[in-house]
């Protein structure tokens, strides 16, 4: 949009559409959908807004009053240490904590094998960018080789670096690695994998050959199946293994350059990866209006019609990337065999608080976002469950919708409310729209059995994320004294407790084996050999799925889950649930009378306004809502919302209880501008901060994600960054 124009509007019962939007509902998604028309889509739409607007406001302002007796409560205990029964009682006397009821199990129904039978990697991605969608949703199945070789799992050492051209060194470690891996969960009995000059099919069962000698699969049922040479029957061209219902193919090809470098022909190990997909509309997107929007909405329409493709350059050639198509296999008793080629998708809708300039109801005033993320993202996948499509997503015929940002039973029931009303519109089955529950909002901590029990016939996913739910800590106690340096804060008490209160809910109320308990983001996507070392620990606490930021993480990560038994570690953990964590949950982490000392304080101004700077500037100049950003250290991390919103209310709490001032943060901001500008010198794109700071729309909100920090609800940063975003977009 340029200044000064205006979106045009056409009506559709008693709503105004933005026309462009309009077209795009009309034309594109209508296109080849029968099972209803566009008109009727309009109607559903209109009548829902009505009737679930007073609702959703309702439920804002609820959080809005809640947050005030809050504030009032911790400003008048400001500076002691409270102990959790008073905190509780207080929380139970205002509504905060409701009553719990009696145990239950959740019923959901219709539930694809990836999400109740397969524990492995869920890889996150901005479905705005179309690239990162495809490749994404094609990570299910990875190159082990290609994952090691490019990351750091593989180190430096020894003449094993990266080089411009193949380093053999290098690919002599990596082969190692992966041989050793498959000595590990796949033994033979009798010889290593690195000892084997050929493997053999006989009688419906698996061989090592090596000197004229066979020997057999330590556990012959991890053989899955084999495909033969195209040109040589005889042969054999890959071979299909399983442990912990984690695949693995292991490509064969002696002619190859890395099939001659080891003496059973291996070409590459092929892992099963990204078992699923969050096609992410909310935290790692940048959208703020009608245009956004179709953006967004074109890219899903597109995985699910099969069709979405995209064409870019890579060195020096052009690329399409289109979804790719099923894995084919002859069984160990001759039979066929086809696996899925890509992740299970699901959607993340934006949650409850924003509203988008793409509908607006027949008072004139824009919706909330999350009821049109509903009916689009629902609609779009009509064609993938009418089978009006190119590729199967959900082979039970469901809809997976993660909902994020929901405050305790009464929004996630809310949540339920318009799944129905969608459902009821497009004549679906009742539950035919599937509910993953963040749990990211203290509220929801609090009450999680019971936020479960409102969705508990068709919720199929839980999780935990440190970074929202730091930032809803601090503005809920935000009165109550100075929170903690945000490194010290994951080592508090009560985040140790909130994902232990998390996986035993979650098994207490029947997940194992049904639904995802999930666990947060790596968020250092360059830093390898350290997840592989340190993720496994989610799986070790119950997680059967954990977010990773990349293909190749997705790779590396599957490695766990061939390491661990997570459906045995959930048997284990059955019998010693804990029945209770408030205690634990209601220690807030505050600084209580601990002194920090000049060094500290500046090294915590700078190193979140490094990482508010570095993400906001993309996030306003070029509309990235995710990006990977140095920290103070230099070293990448992915930044989106989440950890915007605890920077902010950090340096927010900390300039409200006067551990600094507004001319420190000034000053800090401003010294960090320029190393901002530097780290970014090579983007073509990148728009400097320092040409003028006061000019600058990226900085300025950046200052007010801080200043105003404090009046933002519940310390969320999305309505200033819109704001923001808006202006540039405008005045561009």
């Amino acid at each position: 949009m340029k200044e000064n124009t205006m979106p045009n509007y056409v009506t559709r019962h008693h709503l105004s559409v933005e026309e462009n939007f309009c077209h795009f509902i009309e034309y594109d998604v209508f296109n080849t959908l029968t099972s209803l028309t566009a008109d009727e889509f309009w109607q559903a739409l209109s009548h829902s807004v009505n009737i679930l607007t007073p609702k959703n406001t309702a439920l804002l302002q609820k959080r809005q009053d809640l947050q005030k007796l809050c504030d009032d409560f911790y400003r008048h205990h400001k500076g002691e240490k409270l102990s959790a029964a008073i905190q509780e009682n207080f929380l139970r006397d205002i509504g905060y904590i409701v009553p719990e009821g009696d145990d239950f199990s959740i019923t959901t129904s219709n539930i694809d094998n990836e999400i109740c039978h397969i524990a492995g990697p869920q890889l996150i991605v901005p479905v705005k960018n179309a690239r990162y969608a495809l490749n994404a949703a094609n990570a299910r199945w990875g190159s082990l080789f290609d994952a090691l070789y490019g990351s750091d799992a593989i180190d430096d050492n020894d003449g094993k670096e990266k080089t411009k051209d193949y380093n053999p060194k290098r690919g002599d470690a990596v082969i190692d690695y992966a041989l050793k891996m498959l000595d590990e969960v796949f033994p033979f009995d009798g010889i290593h994998h690195s000892d084997i000059d050929m493997y053999d099919i006989d009688n419906g069962h698996l061989y090592a050959k090596s000197n004229d000698k066979s020997f057999p699969l330590k556990d012959p049922s991890q053989f899955i199946g084999y495909n033969k040479h195209h040109t040589h029957d005889d042969m054999i061209s890959d071979i299909l293994l399983c442990h912990h219902h984690i695949h693995i193919n292991i490509i064969i090809d002696r002619n190859d350059m890395i099939g001659k470098t080891n003496s059973a022909g291996i070409k590459d190990i092929i892992v099963e990866s990204a078992i699923t997909v969050i096609q992410d509309f909310e935290d790692s997107v940048a959208c703020v209006d009608s245009e956004d929007k179709i953006d967004v909405y074109r890219n899903w329409l597109g995985l699910m019609t099969g069709d979405l493709q995209e064409t870019f350059v890579k060195n020096n050639q052009e690329i399409t990337r289109t979804l790719v198509h099923d894995k084919n296999f002859i069984t160990a008793d001759g039979q066929s065999l086809t696996l899925k080629g890509r992740a299970l998708l699901l959607a993340r809708n934006v949650g409850h608080l924003m509203t988008n300039n793409a509908v607006r109801d027949n008072n004139g005033n824009d919706i909330y976002e999350g009821i049109l993320d509903g009916f689009v993202t629902v609609l779009c996948a009509l064609h993938n469950i009418n089978k009006q499509s190119t590729f199967t997503n959900s082979t039970c015929g469901s809809i997976y919708i993660v909902k994020p940002k929901m405050h305790g039973p009464e929004e996630v029931a809310f949540a339920d409310e318009l799944f129905t009303h969608i459902e009821n519109a497009f004549g679906l089955n009742p539950n035919t729209i599937k509910i993953g529950v963040m749990d990211e909002e203290k509220r929801t901590t609090l009450n999680l059995k019971e936020s479960i029990r409102r969705v508990k016939d068709r919720i199929v996913f839980i999780n935990t994320g440190f970074l929202d739910r730091t930032g809803c800590e601090i503005r809920t106690g935000f009165e109550a004294g100075i929170f903690l340096p945000k490194d010290d804060m994951k080592n508090a008490q009560w985040l140790g407790s909130y994902e232990k209160n998390n996986v035993d809910i979650g098994l207490k109320t029947g997940f194992s084996g049904k639904a995802q308990i999930g666990k947060g983001m790596w968020a250092m996507p360059d830093d390898m050999a350290e997840m592989l070392s340190i993720k496994i620990g989610h799986l070790q606490a119950g997680a059967n799925c954990a977010w990773v930021p990349s293909p190749t993480a997705a790779t590396l990560h599957a490695l766990h889950y061939l390491q661990c038994d997570v459906f045995a570690i959930h048997r284990d953990k059955q019998s010693k649930i804990q029945d209770n964590y408030i205690e634990k949950l209601l220690e807030l982490p505050l600084c209580y009378g601990r002194n920090l000392s000049d060094d500290e304080i500046t090294r915590e101004l700078r190193n979140n306004a490094q990482s508010i700077l570095g993400y906001v500037v993309r996030w306003i100049d070029q509309g990235v809502g995710c990006s990977k950003v140095p920290n103070i250290d230099n070293v990448a991390l992915m930044e989106d919302r989440a950890t915007l919103r605890i920077s902010s209310q950090i340096l927010a709490n900390w300039l409200y209880h006067g551990v600094c001032h507004e001319q420190q943060i000034r000053q800090t901001f401003a010294d960090i501008a320029q190393l901002v500008d530097q780290q970014n010198v090579h983007d073509p794109a990148y728009k400097p901060l320092c040409n003028d700071l006061e000019k600058s729309y990226a900085f300025q909100a950046s200052l007010a994600l801080v200043f105003d920090g404090k009046n933002q609800p519940d310390g969320y940063t999305e309505p200033l960054l819109h704001e923001y975003r808006l202006r540039y977009k405008n005045a561009s």
